[in-house]
């Protein structure tokens, strides 16, 4: 029904609605559309229709919001926080459950910079209409008692047994009662419920569970495994199923046997779930082409539909990976033995076959269920090294036969990735070797050659190859998902890289290339990690879904994981999905199965996220353990963050990040500069900003946190033309120096080097 005369039709009124910062009330909708008189009566019929259909909101007092708009006051739990330590938060009801949010809460900085705040925290905030979203003011912190804590066991004398909590958010010891230490001794790491009682003012805890001594270095995965709740120990069903399998027969598989595919992966490797294999086509209608094979281990034939294997996998989601151990996804029996590729044994696999021509676009492909037998095990740095001129008593007899076909057809490939222009970021990740003694013997650049990059430009065309066949066959698909960069995040990488002298054109739709073209132009200079980690950051993250919208990283318009059923669910999910589609076995996809692949896809992109953290948070503590003996000692160091709480800091040498806080800058008020992402003095102009080196003094290391605080020294202080005397370091003139605390409890910048997931 159209608006009486006079009126407007209620999408202008549903559009003025949504443009206010705050609810509004009919007087106001009725001043800003000149509306009078009787008109005012017909024009409350159409705000109640309106609001009776959902379309907007009805706040206090007869006021009218955008409809799933938010209160102005609200409990809040922190819900995420992102590589440049922003945090987001989602709104909570009064039973404590979460509600999802309509739109995004980003919450703004306290004075305190909300170093102490993490995920699972929960706050009273104002809310502002924001943009898209709303921003969040903080008007006080809730308390937040965890129901389970781990630390380590201590005693102090006169005031009987602690716990001192890992997690560097909690900055209360925990009081244990006799009795209720589980037989735990003097710096053992313990996990322990909390009690409601208290004790000489602090909370009760209850030991539970006993991991081992805090000053063996193992100690240190065990802390990011149980702080992250990832399940390490198999049920003994899982376990029965896995011993029980037994090696597969040729049957109706392909007999592939008699090419020498081979496996290429890093030499601790233990579990090798690919193969590949390439020759010069022989069609003279394809000249210069290339016939390929990738072959992966058909992990489908053993975890088999809501089996003990199959619920544990899909439980954990995926392998995590730390310097001194693996969780992994399937039982050794599996992941290291049947379902290894390991060379010279027949090995059950799902293979596609593909064609390339000259300029590396794919013609054709197919998916089938074969039989191989790897003809060898080689690592990354052998197979470089032959294909440079200098192979070894392995490398040598495959070298003409199998190494460099494989060479040729990365070339070919690599002409169509130069004419995709898929995002080409540098970023280098530290690797952590560890000795017998279980301490850091070793941190270096991890290499990246070209043998890296043959492995996975094969994977690549692999992954996107299943995820077209599944299209075809009308299949359910969990594709991996990378969405284009936020509006708002791209505007502020232009700002930042307009401080930087650089410009960036951002059109309705960004591709890869446009980033390509900065980083280019900016190879060479001072600012290039750091126009690297602003890029980064400015890039959605990666996930899985059952509804594609393609991936924008690697420029491709459909993209499935495929490659690695030992160690995530999304491939085997893929592969099952593969087998129902080209009716090769009745251990296909299940039809209750695909009915819940949403809710499967955001639980593993959610089991991926905690791996990332749990392996960071790892790698933190042995670096602080590395870090430890050198307390007092300078580092040349870089700026990778700029916010209220200080400095985030990595250092050169061993990529160790911490942070230097801004209570240590107290030659001057520091404001932050969002746009140049710097710290600038108001009095001064001494200006501190993303992507600068500097020298840096480590003054405090905090083991059992893995947090590293540092200062500057004083000849490393910032000055600038016209600025007098020399800076002071510390607090705002005025303000009294504090001292460091007991722990080290400021957060760490969250992104750690290289951890790329496509």
């Amino acid at each position: 029904m159209s608006p009486p005369r006079g009126l407007p039709d209620k999408a202008a009124i549903k559009r003025f609605i949504d443009e206010q910062t705050g609810p509004v009330g009919r007087r106001e909708i009725a001043r800003a559309f000149g509306i009078k008189g009787a008109d005012r009566t017909e024009l409350r019929g159409i705000l109640r229709e309106l609001a009776a259909e959902g379309v907007i909101g009805r706040g206090k007092g007869k006021r009218y919001t955008e409809s799933g708009a938010m209160p102005p006051v609200a409990v809040l739990r922190i819900s995420e926080v992102d590589d440049d330590a922003v945090l987001y938060a989602e709104p909570m009801r009064r039973d404590d459950e979460v509600e999802a949010p309509s739109q995004r809460i980003t919450v703004l900085p306290d004075k305190k910079g909300n170093a102490e705040l993490g995920v699972g925290d929960r706050v009273l905030a104002r809310l502002q209409k924001k943009g898209r979203g709303y921003e969040a003011s903080i008007i006080r912190i809730l308390p937040k008692g965890p129901d389970r804590v781990i630390g380590v066991y201590a005693e102090v004398p006169g005031q009987g047994a602690r716990i001192r909590p890992t997690d560097r958010r909690q900055k209360s010891d925990y009081a244990v009662e006799k009795g209720q230490n589980g037989g735990a001794k003097r710096g053992d790491l313990v996990v322990a419920d909390v009690l409601l009682g208290r004790r000489h003012g602090l909370r009760e805890a209850r030991v539970v569970e006993v991991l081992g001594d805090m000053d063996d270095r193992r100690a240190i995965s065990l802390i990011a495994i149980h702080s992250n709740d990832i399940p390490d120990v198999f049920p003994p069903e899982a376990e029965a199923e896995a011993e029980a399998a037994k090696p597969v027969g040729l049957g109706n598989r392909e007999d592939l046997r008699h090419l020498p595919l081979i496996t290429v992966d890093g030499a601790d490797a233990r579990d090798f779930d690919d193969a590949i294999w390439a020759a010069p086509d022989d069609d003279p209608k394809n000249k210069g082409g290339w016939q390929v094979i990738v072959a992966i281990a058909d992990v489908a034939h053993y975890v088999t539909h809501n089996s003990a294997l199959d619920r544990e996998a899909r439980k954990r989601g995926n392998s995590v990976y730390f310097p001194d151990r693996v969780v992994p996804m399937l039982p050794e029996a599996l992941s290291n033995n049947l379902c290894s590729l390991r060379p010279d044994e027949d090995r059950p696999v799902m293979a596609v076959t593909m064609r390339l021509d000259a300029k590396g676009r794919r013609l054709e492909h197919k998916f089938h269920r074969a039989m191989i037998r790897s003809a060898a095990r080689v690592i990354y740095e052998d197979l470089q090294a032959a294909h440079d001129g200098e192979p070894n008593e392995q490398t040598a007899p495959i070298l003409d036969s199998v190494i460099e076909p494989l060479y040729g057809a990365w070339s070919a490939l690599m002409r169509a990735r130069e004419g995709r222009q898929p995002l080409d970021l540098d970023l280098p990740e530290m690797k952590i070797t560890l000795g017998e003694d279980g301490k850091i013997a070793d941190i270096h650049p991890r290499r990246r050659l070209d043998a890296h990059r043959v492995i996975e430009e094969f994977m690549i065309e692999a992954n996107v190859a299943a995820a077209e066949t599944l299209e075809e066959q009308k299949m359910p698909c969990v594709y991996r998902v990378h969405d284009v960069p936020d509006r708002e995040k791209l505007l502020g990488l232009r700002e930042f890289l307009s401080s930087l002298n650089l410009s960036i054109t951002l059109g309705e739709r960004p591709r890869p290339e446009l980033f390509n073209r900065i980083l280019v132009k900016a190879k060479g200079t001072d600012q290039w990690e750091a126009v690297n980690q602003s890029i980064l950051r400015s890039q959605s993250q990666a996930r899985y879904d059952p509804e594609n919208i393609g991936h924008f990283g690697l420029a491709r318009s459909r993209y499935a994981h495929f490659t690695s059923p030992i160690r995530r669910y999304s491939d085997l999910l893929v592969h099952r999905a593969l087998i129902r589609g080209g009716g090769f076995g009745n251990d296909g996809l299940r039809d209750d199965e695909a009915d819940r692949l949403a809710a499967t896809s955001e639980h593993i992109s959610n089991t991926e996220r905690r791996a990332m953290v749990a392996e960071r948070d790892a790698n933190d503590r042995y670096m602080a353990a590395f870090m430890a003996e050198r307390a007092g000692a300078e580092f040349e160091a870089r700026i990778n963050g700029v916010t209220r709480a200080g400095l985030f800091l990595t250092l050169t040498e061993t990529g160790a990040d911490g942070l230097l806080p801004m209570r240590y800058l107290h030659d001057d008020y520091y404001q932050v500069d969002e746009a140049q992402k710097a710290l600038i003095g108001e009095r001064s102009g001494a200006r501190y900003r993303l992507g600068d080196s500097l020298t840096a003094r480590l003054v405090e290391v905090n083991t059992l946190t893995g947090g590293l605080i540092f200062e500057l020294p004083s000849e490393t202080a910032k000055t600038t033309e016209g600025a007098r005397g020399r800076p002071r370091i510390g607090k705002p003139r005025g303000e009294p120096r504090k001292e460091p605390g007991k722990r080290g409890t400021a957060r760490k910048h969250s992104k750690r080097k290289g951890k790329r997931r496509t």
